[in-house]
């Protein structure tokens, strides 16, 4: 396996030799996949930190979902619902790489300000000055390619056509992107491309460009994929969002073994089950000759039996 691309957000290097997990707090009620299960700060704020626990190593926060034909809310409330859970994780785990979901300038500020380590731009980037504030801070940032306007839907076989096929437009989209961030001062080794499964793209497109993805990879940069109960996945297998973990599964296995990718699930602790098995028969991880499985985990408990012997 190659080297991983350097990643460097406010100082600190990841390690992206393995997928790097992000688990998804969203802040909003009206997720496509969970319809605002976390209600409160306090319980966002406990979903990012199990998610950490369970094996994430970054947690994104979206105050805004991606559902489109609905409007945009307004900028201070996205302010309101995403600022309290970046200081609450901040202030009960100083150590935890936050990224916020999120495009717009001042909701950008606002959470550099509370220590965002990441700024996950779904809109590749439709306004400019986001790139310069996030170079100010020294943080990450995510470019993602896109053919609509964030909340608009696009749905176009023929779309790509003309440019040589959605991978093409991609590979270049994202190139045209990186150099409008690296001109405004992010640092080059804090930077992240996301193809955008799903974003201005049908299922056959977006299949296509995960097919491809050693074009984009060519490009030199970590790619954030955000696989976790997609569209096409549920093109593929007719579930709804909360039964495509298998699909879900099948999608992280097609690129697990890429070096310098992140990868964004909401089945944190399953994903990252699922990595370590896989990585354990790849060889890539050893299981050690003494390795036994503790007789508390030999079989499930009986109902009522908290001692789990039974």
């Amino acid at each position: 396996m190659s080297r991983p691309p350097t990643l460097i957000v406010r100082g600190r290097e990841l390690d992206l030799a393995e997928p790097v997990l992000m688990g998804i707090v969203n802040a909003s009620p009206d997720s496509f996949s969970d319809r605002g299960e976390t209600r409160t700060t306090a319980e966002r704020v406990a979903l990012a930190l199990d998610q950490v626990a369970q094996g994430a190593g970054i947690v994104d926060v979206g105050g805004q979902s991606g559902i489109t034909g609905v409007p945009e809310i307004p900028v201070e409330e996205e302010i309101a619902r995403v600022l309290p859970v970046v200081e609450g994780i901040r202030e009960a785990a100083p150590d935890v790489v936050v990224s916020v979901d999120t495009y717009r300038p001042a909701v950008v500020e606002a959470v550099l300000e509370a220590g965002a380590a990441i700024v996950n731009d779904v809109s590749g980037l439709l306004y400019p000055e986001v790139a310069t504030l996030v170079a100010e801070a020294g943080a990450g940032l995510v470019l993602m390619h896109t053919r609509a306007r964030p909340k608009h839907k696009v749905l176009d076989d023929a779309l790509y056509a003309e440019v040589g096929g959605v991978t093409a437009d991609v590979v270049a989209f994202l190139r045209q992107r990186l150099e409008v961030a690296l001109e405004a001062g992010v640092d080059p080794r804090a930077t992240i491309l996301d193809p955008g499964p799903d974003f201005a793209k049908t299922p056959a497109q977006t299949v296509e460009v995960l097919r491809d993805l050693d074009a984009v990879e060519a490009i030199g940069r970590p790619l954030l994929l955000a696989l976790s109960r997609k569209d096409f996945i549920g093109a593929i297998t007719h579930r709804p969002p909360r039964a495509r973990l298998g699909g879900t599964l099948a999608a992280v296995g097609h690129v697990a073994d890429r070096p310098g990718v992140i990868l964004r699930v909401h089945d944190v602790g399953v994903v990252a089950d699922y990595l370590a098995v896989a990585a354990v028969l790849a060889g890539r991880r050893d299981l050690p000759a003494g390795a036994r499985l503790p007789e508390e985990l030999r079989r499930e408990p009986a109902p009522g039996d908290d001692d789990g012997t039974a």
